[in-house]
Formats: C-alpha cells, sequence, structure tokens
C-alpha cells in the first residue's frame, strides 16, 4: 500500500513539474541585431538597455557626443570602464598580430567608399600618405582615464565592439546566477552551459558565402562555454579592371587594399572580445601566416571559408574547431 501511495505522489510531482521554458529576447543595437535566449523566468530587457546605452555612449563612432566621437575631434575626455577594457585588449591585439589589428587604420577604409562590387577608385595617393601618418595604436597612449592621441588619430573600435558587447551581456547574465545562455550581437556569439528547453548544446552556424547575399548554412558546430565570431569578406568588396576582388581589408602598412582569397573566418575564444578582434586581424594576415600564428596560440580555434585557384569554396579547420 505505501509503495502504491508513493507512485501516486510521484506521478502528480512529474504532471504538476512546470515545462522547462527558456526567455528569449532581441532587437537593435550597435547598427545590427541582437538575440538572447537564457534560462530564467525573468525579463531583463530594461537592464539590457541599459548596458547597450552606456556601451554607445562610450564608444560609438555614430553618437556625436559619445566618448569616443570627443576624442576624434581631440576634446579631453575622462573614459569609462568600458572603454579602458576594449583598449587594452585591444592593445595587446596589436602587438601580437603585429599590427595587423589596428583600431586607427578606420579613417583610411572610410577613404577608400567600400560598399558593395564598389570599383577601385583612382585614389590620390598623397590623401593615403596623410592619413597613414596617423595610423598606429602605438601613438595612442592611456593614462588613468585619459586618452592622448595624435591629432590626425580616428579610433575605431567597430571590430571589437560588438564582441565585446556580447561579453558585458553574458557577464551580466552570470552576475544574476544564470548558467545556461546565448548571447547574440551581429553574428558574434557567447554561449554557457546547454540550451534547457531542448536539451542539448548550443549550436550555431557558419554561413556559405555567397556574393549575392543568399543566406545558407555551411556548418552547424557546437559552442560550450566559450564565445565565436565570424568576419566574413564576400559582403563589401571592389573589383579592379582585371576583375581581380579586393575586399574591404586595408594593409595597415601601407594603407592600401589587400587582395585575397579569404571569404570568411570564424574564430573561437574563451570571450567574444578576443574573438571578434582576431577573426578581423585573420582576415588581414591570410592562411599562411595564421597557421604559423596559432603554432604559438593554443586557446584560439580557427574556421576558414576560401577559394581556391579553381574559384572553387574550400575549408581549413585550425587547432581543433569544432565540426
Amino acid at each position: 500500500m505505501k509503495q502504491v501511495s508513493f507512485l501516486i505522489i510521484l506521478l502528480l510531482v512529474v504532471s504538476c513539474k512546470k515545462e522547462v521554458k527558456n526567455t528569449k529576447l532581441e532587437g537593435s543595437v550597435f547598427g545590427t541585431s541582437y538575440h538572447v535566449i537564457y534560462n530564467s523566468e525573468e525579463n531583463f530587457e530594461k537592464q539590457f538597455d541599459s548596458l547597450f546605452y552606456v556601451i554607445n555612449k562610450s564608444m560609438s563612432t555614430y553618437h556625436v557626443n559619445s566618448d569616443i566621437s570627443k576624442l576624434n575631434r581631440n576634446e579631453s575626455v575622462d573614459v569609462d570602464t568600458h572603454f579602458v577594457n576594449v583598449f587594452q585588449a585591444s592593445q595587446v591585439i596589436y602587438k601580437e598580430t603585429d599590427g595587423a589589428f589596428d583600431p586607427t587604420i578606420g579613417a583610411v577604409v572610410n577613404a577608400w567608399d567600400f560598399g558593395p562590387e564598389g570599383k577601385i577608385a583612382n585614389i590620390d595617393s598623397l590623401k593615403i600618405d596623410s592619413l597613414m601618418v596617423s595610423v598606429g595604436l602605438n601613438k595612442v597612449t592611456l593614462l588613468d582615464t585619459k586618452i592622448t592621441k595624435p591629432a590626425g588619430t580616428f579610433l575605431d573600435f567597430n571590430a571589437i565592439a560588438k564582441g565585446y558587447g556580447v561579453d558585458v551581456i553574458g557577464e551580466f547574465l552570470e552576475s544574476r546566477n544564470v548558467k545556461n545562455y546565448l548571447v547574440e550581437i551581429g553574428g558574434e556569439i557567447r554561449a554557457k552551459g546547454k540550451n534547457v528547453e531542448k536539451g542539448t548544446p548550443w549550436k550555431v552556424g557558419i554561413e556559405t558565402p555567397n556574393f549575392d547575399e543568399q543566406q545558407a548554412i555551411l556548418e552547424a558546430v557546437e559552442v560550450n562555454d566559450e564565445a565565436m565570431a565570424t568576419s566574413g569578406t564576400y559582403r563589401k568588396f571592389k573589383v579592379d579592371s582585371l576583375g581581380n576582388r579586393y575586399a574591404h581589408i586595408i594593409d595597415t602598412k601601407t594603407g592600401y587594399p589587400s587582395k585575397t582569397n579569404v571569404l570568411s573566418v570564424s574564430v573561437i575564444a574563451k570571450d567574444c572580445m578576443t574573438a571578434d578582434a582576431y577573426a578581423t586581424a585573420f582576415k588581414a594576415m591570410g592562411i599562411e601566416k595564421v597557421t604559423a600564428f596559432l603554432k604559438s596560440h593554443p586557446e584560439l580555434k580557427v574556421f576558414f571559408i576560401f577559394e581556391n585557384d579553381k574559384k572553387e569554396l574550400e575549408t581549413l579547420s585550425l587547432n581543433n574547431f569544432p565540426k
């Protein structure tokens, strides 16, 4: 009789147990979209919006009154913790990549006016040379909360700030004891735990490079307690008179576009800020240099999609990038 009573109680407990549901939030930020999935009933949309506001106020070049816009106008500014975090990480990756990652190259990129399938124009070499004088993150210093830089240096954290924003949201969720989440901003991703609603690991897709902007998934990979960023070169490019395609990769040593066969590079790292910055740097470095670089950086996993000599797509996984 006791056994029967226990079974009845167990059935009642099971039948009354709530179905596990994730909370899903999405919106617009940093000129793109965000999606956050996490295992909690609390709605953190207001908190997310507040965090996004603070990051934009610090580092958005699209906001005329942001700290970075004021610095680019050579106004005196006390930068906040977010700016310091991104600046110091940028310094490390700038040195590690021998300047392939350089947040001061933005003015030169803008001068080339990259757009979808734009034609290579005869830009005045004097203009490029004059802009290059102020390029180099080593020319910018931080003391406490003050930035010192040459008057012509234009700072732009576009290639690292999205990843940093992903980390800020992830760290906020962890501070609220959320152990299972996936944060995505403009394709940059950070994941912890698992998808509790489905009972599966977090899976994310890597797009097939398509010059006609059609979307298709080439690979789906598991991301476990780490972050992934992807940088593509197939949406912004120019074509010269011989039909050679130049992606929006500016050689930080010369100020001129670099020809490349790399169409997409995905990087998995411990945090999204790091993955985001290295994905940008690896586009410029190319496969051979990255392969050599990764021998001393086992913490970075990399996946290349590139065109071979026959204009066929090939892929290359390095440092045990998941398949």
